[in-house]
């Protein structure tokens, strides 16, 4: 048992009337800050890696990444379907996490968008802040929802197994969303009525936490660590529960973009089919990009490990194994149904790339001002070196595409860095990182 319990509801939670933020920057600043270019980013992950086969197979062009560097490279036939967005893409090879060579294999997903020491935290601490928090931070002001977090099972998972790739400024994972409706809902139905009834649940649920705590004190009972863990998550769920609502009725009075919804199908389901249920929560995305709803967005597109539903995608479409088998397989027929299962996720990715060119901004489509980050946080099963790494977009935000750039041994936070300089925020650093990337995609910066 640990000791007694000393938790406290964060300052965001301690006076909701009290509770003051900036106008939205639309309100503040007038139309001249809406001609601005709206820099967004996207995170997309995906577990167990990428197809990389044992060249004794002979299905060399299976491998995801393109076997030629710089601007003659040829897409394999795992990426085929992005070849129509070759001008608006880039593969980056040789990047690592200094540290996942030293934790867990299963963290990788935990560290893939923050490159903490997993294997040696600050005491008090696992994770340190995700790249989607640290954009979100910094756009906030222009946008009703300061980040959107999605995944594939929703919540947090648990440690090693998370089901979250985005975690705050304190390094608490933020709860994700798998719910289609949900997240429409959040996202388009912010009408003075709808965020009433958030409010109430919101303080119904305050209410009941601060009876928990008060008792717990009250009768000095003790919590162990993993009761600790699960309370801290659930307040971190308020405080983004919060956040979100004050930032939208921020703008409640400011009408949401004029859009066409017919396309969506809010039932879809990650149980169903999973090309169906993929291609909705990228609709939703796009649709909260062109909206400039939320500029911060991240993706788990699949859990580590065999976790969680995704794991079965695979097989529903026909490929007679798990996602965490066929990521393990060292037989040639195993590792041909890895890079077909790759092939689909492109499929997927490049629809996406479709919608968000399809939008347009006051200046160019929506693809040009978004930079979407796809990888994984292994390469082969739980190998932390040489990440599969693929950025598009942000033409208009100093990024040339058309390449595959070999960075080797260089630190993914390299990348991470190069990202917030693209999007105009000014970090000296981020996690581990040596310098931005140099001779890449990034020449604008």
């Amino acid at each position: 048992m640990g000791s007694a319990v000393q938790l406290n509801r964060r300052a965001v939670l301690k006076g909701l009337a009290g509770v003051t933020l900036s106008l939205p920057l639309l309100e503040a600043m007038g139309k001249e800050a809406a001609q601005e270019i709206p820099r967004r980013f996207c995170a997309i992950y995906t577990a167990n890696g990428m197809s990389l086969p044992n060249p004794s197979h002979g299905i060399d062009e299976w491998s995801w990444f393109p076997k030629q560097t710089g601007r003659d490279f040829e897409f394999g036939k795992s990426t085929e379907p992005l070849r129509p967005f070759r001008e608006q893409l880039s593969f980056i090879s040789g990047l690592y996490h200094p540290n996942g060579t030293k934790a867990d294999p299963h963290l990788c997903s935990d560290m893939w968008l923050t490159g903490a020491p997993l294997h040696n935290p600050k005491p008090g601490t696992y994770n340190s802040v995700a790249l989607d928090q640290v954009v979100a931070l910094h756009t906030k002001q222009y946008c009703r929802q300061p980040s959107l977090v999605l995944s594939i099972d929703a919540g947090v998972g648990f440690l090693s197994r998370t089901g979250t790739i985005s975690y705050n400024l304190e390094g608490k994972p933020i709860p994700a969303e798998n719910n289609p409706r949900r997240v429409f809902d959040r996202l388009f139905r912010g009408d003075r009525a709808s965020l009433a009834t958030q409010r109430a649940q919101l303080q119904r649920r305050i209410k009941l936490v601060d009876a928990v705590l008060e008792n717990a004190k009250t009768l000095n009972k003790q919590l162990g660590q993993s009761d600790r863990e699960k309370m801290d998550q659930y307040l971190t769920a308020l405080d983004e529960i919060e956040a979100r609502l004050v930032a939208s009725e921020k703008w409640i009075d400011i009408p949401i973009k004029p859009q066409d919804y017919s396309h969506l199908n809010l039932d879809a389901t990650s149980e169903g089919e999973p090309r169906e249920y993929y291609r909705n929560m990228f609709d939703l995305i796009a649709l909260a990009f062109d909206a400039d709803i939320t500029r911060s967005v991240a993706f788990m597109l699949n859990r580590e490990d065999g976790m969680g539903v995704s794991d079965t995608f695979p097989v529903k479409l026909g490929l007679k194994a798990t996602h965490h088998s066929l990521s393990h397989a060292e037989d040639k027929n195993g590792q041909m149904s890895f890079a077909r299962y790759d092939l689909f996720l492109s499929e997927q990715l490049a629809y996406f790339m479709q919608r968000l060119r399809q939008y347009q901004d006051v200046n160019g489509n929506v693809l040009d001002n978004t930079i979407v980050l796809f990888g994984s946080g292994a390469s082969t099963t739980h190998n932390p070196l040489n990440l599969p790494t693929l950025v598009a977009g942000g033409a208009n935000m100093g990024l040339r595409h058309g390449a595959h750039w070999n960075q080797p041994k260089t630190p993914l936070s390299n990348l991470y860095l190069s990202i917030l300089r693209s999007m105009k925020i000014e970090e000296n650093s981020f996690s581990d990182s040596t310098g931005v990337l140099q001779n890449s995609v990034f020449t604008g910066i």
